[in-house]
């Protein structure tokens, strides 16, 4: 069995404690399962594995990718695995953890300066341009995720898992949006299962551009990157919901403390849209949504870190 072949097939359960008793069930998918501790291994197969078969990714050759930290631990893994280089354009606004884990995985790390410690529209586009730079040096493959659709099929495993999980039983999937990759995949096959299934999505409020808000600086890592994606399909999409930074924070905590689900912020943002989506489903009603990642990833930042050590 290769290394490759743990992605997917992660273990759902229900949470018990911090959701009302006049609420519907909110499941949650543990993505901390997969190898690097995340859903985004999931893309990264995808992603590397559809660029060899097509000859745009060819021995030798060094993968390029911007990132915030989990899609470049899940491509350096990849890579790793498949004797790849790769060089990653990061920032000092994701965790220290995500940063020492890709290098770990043999990334080559280029840092570009956010403004605080936050992400900004900006740093994002900022992290794109020093990327198409290294890009168009000989023998390289951008896997570029914001614009790539191999990233979409990803996640077709991770929907077909959630129907069989719940016994094609799930009225609704509640997830934050990056590169709308995921939800878009998850939502491909849900709805192809049952048109019905409410698809919702997620993102900070302190940068509501899909609700057509203006961008602003946050801190749920990983998503919310001050403008419309574009992979976003707003067809496939039923609701959006804005989370606070702070909210999402918080929530992260009591998982912990209440449920034993250590995860990441954005995973405090996804339940805290589910609870209000299983609210007003009602009793009986099933939704689920992801613990994207690990709390692991996020031990030196305020999410975890009492305020006077931080």
């Amino acid at each position: 069995m290769d290394i490759l072949d743990a992605i997917g097939n992660t273990s759902m359960v229900r949470l018990r404690k911090v959701v009302g008793p006049d609420c519907g069930n909110v499941f949650v998918k543990l993505e901390w399962e997969n190898p690097t501790g995340s859903v985004k291994d999931r893309m990264a197969q995808a992603v590397i594995s559809r660029a060899e078969a097509d000859g745009r990714l060819e021995p030798g050759d060094t993968v390029i990718e911007y990132t915030g930290g989990s899609t470049g631990a899940s491509l350096a893994f990849v890579c790793s695995v498949k004797g790849y280089r790769i060089r990653i354009v990061s920032s000092d606004a994701f965790s220290p953890e995500k940063l020492d884990q890709m290098r770990a995985l043999g990334a080559e790390l280029i840092l570009v300066p956010s403004e605080d410690g936050l992400t900004t529209k900006k740093l994002i586009l900022d992290m794109i341009e020093t990327a198409r730079a290294l890009s168009r040096e000989p023998h390289t493959f951008w896997s570029d995720q914001l614009h790539n659709e191999d990233s979409i099929a990803g996640y077709y495993a991770l929907g077909e898992e959630i129907w069989s999980q719940t016994n094609g039983n799930v009225d609704a999937f509640v997830h934050c949006v990056g590169t709308a990759a995921s939800s878009r995949g998850v939502a491909t096959v849900l709805k192809r299962y049952n048109p019905s299934i409410k698809i919702v999505c997620v993102e900070p409020a302190e940068s509501s551009v899909l609700l057509g808000g203006q961008p602003g600086p946050h801190k749920i890592e990983g998503v919310g990157i001050g403008y419309t994606p574009p992979l976003w399909d707003p067809s496939l999409v039923d609701e959006i919901i804005a989370v606070k930074t702070d909210d999402a924070k918080e929530m992260a905590r009591r998982l912990a403390r209440e449920e034993g689900l250590f995860s990441g912020t954005s995973s405090g943002a996804n339940v805290i849209a589910a609870k209000l989506v299983a609210e007003r489903l009602g009793p009986g009603a099933n939704v689920v949504t992801l613990m994207a990642d690990s709390g692991l990833k996020y031990l030196n930042t305020d999410v975890y870190r009492p305020r006077d050590s931080a």
